[in-house]
């Protein structure tokens, strides 16, 4: 029998990322809308798990990734001079607790 109390801390951290994406068949972007930018907040143990599950959940969506840039963890972020306010560190919080992708914002591009 195991016991549960000496149970590991997560090593689950939120990385910011910004994705750009194309257009794509029943993509959702808005009608005349070439492309976009998200940021999202994404677990992962480390920044390549936190890409590879968010770009594994747009694909589901219909999203056409085209690059993904890294900000970093809520530290690095902080440590390199950023404010975040507290609607953000609360997605972030959400995104830890529920090992999950969350979409942030959403900025479409137009020609």
């Amino acid at each position: 029998m195991t016991d549960t109390t000496d149970k590991k801390p997560s090593r689950q951290q939120v990385f910011t990322l910004i994705v750009e994406v194309g257009r794509k068949p029943g993509d959702g972007l808005p009608k005349h809308a070439t492309g976009a930018a998200l940021m999202i907040y994404a677990s992962g143990v480390d920044e390549p798990e936190a890409v590879r599950e968010s770009v594994a959940i747009l694909k589901q969506a219909d999203m056409a990734v085209l690059e993904v840039s890294g900000l970093g963890t809520l530290d690095e972020r902080l440590a390199g001079g950023e404010e975040i306010d507290a609607d953000e560190r609360e997605l972030m919080e959400r995104a830890l607790a529920e090992n999950s992708v969350i979409v942030a914002q959403m900025t479409p591009f137009y020609d």
